[in-house]
């Protein structure tokens, strides 16, 4: 370990409170896409980007940048991030830990920049949760090329859809493609994120290479019935929605358990909601994941098949509609390798090697560039909830690790 490191993890661990208090909600960390709180978090990342050494910039699809040049101007880059926006009741290092991780990567390498054999950049994606619009990596999908024109389009809760806010946020819609990159200007894209999972906690290991990130597929659902009084309904003639609505979701988790994937219902909300009205709707959310595409996809089929005969036994209608869908990645071997000796660099020479239930940025940028990742130990493997927490030591070795790994492609390059 470096004679600096204990010092650099506690000023990341510093920075992730301070972005945590840049929220939308007065009770905990909720920072979503285009919003006040996503520019008030890109400029305190670009500042510290910029006491970094590194020259900063946001695209058109508000991701912010830096940018270190190599040992000559124009190299390709090596591009090391994550993202900045949470969702709601979040934690503070769902993202955070990865992005203010490569600004002291960055720090501690720009003296000696002129030796690399690529620039580095950092970027703080802008979207990867897919809270506000309920669709994921926009930000890494743009940056990939790969943005979707009807996703100007969605709403948030407020009916402001995604171009709205776009412009607002000062952005320019029409030069939407300015934010693609191109792969003969990359070297790859190096992700460090904290687990999200128990397992590198069970093995006792602060650090775990990511093999592969398992793709995932969204829905909104609505279960229709029949809004009838409830005292004066006999039983016979109810078309009880939130009843057919938690057959659908005790079906979810059966099938996810017996066909071996993830699949989860994170919000149900019954309308019209009064506490005598028989619920003539039910809204609710799907998401469905496995490691292999393949197996998530007959997960949905089997999901979807249980839940319309279930709906059809009660005189109920379901409506399904897909808000994403994002194919599984393997992490580049090659770049891989450079991960595994960077954690090796820590001293752990056997590093635990797993793939990701949760879904990455990786995954969008792997359409133009060589991908790899580095898991960071998370306490009981909480993620997405206030409880979200790291120690000062796995958050030093992943500073360690990383930027190991950099030196470790510079030198393979080389």
């Amino acid at each position: 370990m470096s004679p600096e490191t204990p010092a650099d993890a506690r000023r990341v661990l510093d920075r992730c409170d301070e972005l945590a208090a840049v929220s939308s909600s007065a009770t905990g960390v909720e920072r979503v896409h285009l919003s006040p709180e996503h520019a008030r978090a890109n400029a305190i990342a670009a500042d510290w980007m910029a006491q970094a050494g590194l020259r900063t910039w946001c695209d058109q699809a508000g991701n912010q940048w830096g940018r270190l040049e190599g040992r000559e101007p124009g190299l390709p880059a090596l591009v090391l991030g994550s993202h900045l926006d949470t969702v709601t009741d979040a934690g503070r290092y769902d993202g955070i830990l990865g992005v203010l991780s490569a600004i002291e990567v960055a720090r501690r390498l720009a003296p000696r920049a002129g030796e690399l054999p690529f620039a580095l950049e950092l970027v703080a994606f802008s979207d990867e949760e897919g809270t506000r619009f309920s669709t994921a990596l926009t930000g890494s999908s743009a940056v990939a090329g790969t943005w979707h024109e009807d996703w100007w389009e969605r709403t948030d809760r407020d009916g402001v859809t995604v171009r709205q806010a776009a412009e607002a946020f000062g952005l320019d819609p029409s030069r939407i493609g300015e934010a693609a990159r191109e792969p003969q200007d990359l070297v790859g894209y190096l992700e460090l994120h904290i687990e999200q999972g128990p397992q590198l906690e069970a093995a006792g290991r602060a650090l775990g290479v990511v093999a592969s990130i398992a793709g995932a597929r969204r829905f909104t659902g609505r279960v229709v019935g029949e809004a009838r009084h409830a005292g004066g309904t006999p039983y016979p003639k109810r078309r009880d929605a939130l009843v057919g609505a938690g057959e659908v979701v005790l079906a979810v988790e059966r099938l996810a358990v017996e066909l071996d994937g993830i699949a989860t219902v994170g919000r149900l909300q019954a309308f019209p909601g009064g506490v005598n009205v028989v619920p003539g709707l039910v809204e609710f959310s799907l998401d469905v994941r496995a490691e292999h595409d393949a197996d998530r996809d007959a997960l949905v089929e089997a999901i979807t098949a249980h839940a319309r005969a279930a709906c059809a036994r009660r005189g109920l209608g379901l409506e399904l509609t897909e808000t994403h869908r994002a194919a599984g990645v393997y992490c580049d071997a090659e770049l891989t390798a450079s991960v595994v000796a960077g954690i090796a660099a820590t001293g752990d020479h056997d590093p635990l090697r797993t793939w990701s239930r949760a879904g990455h940025d990786a995954m969008a940028i792997a359409a133009i560039t060589p991908v790899a990742m580095v898991f960071v130990r998370c306490e009981d493997g909480i993620s997405h909830a206030p409880t979200e927490a790291v120690t000062l030591p796995d958050v030093a070795a992943g500073i360690d690790a990383l930027e190991a790994a950099v030196l470790d492609v510079a030198a393979r390059r080389s």
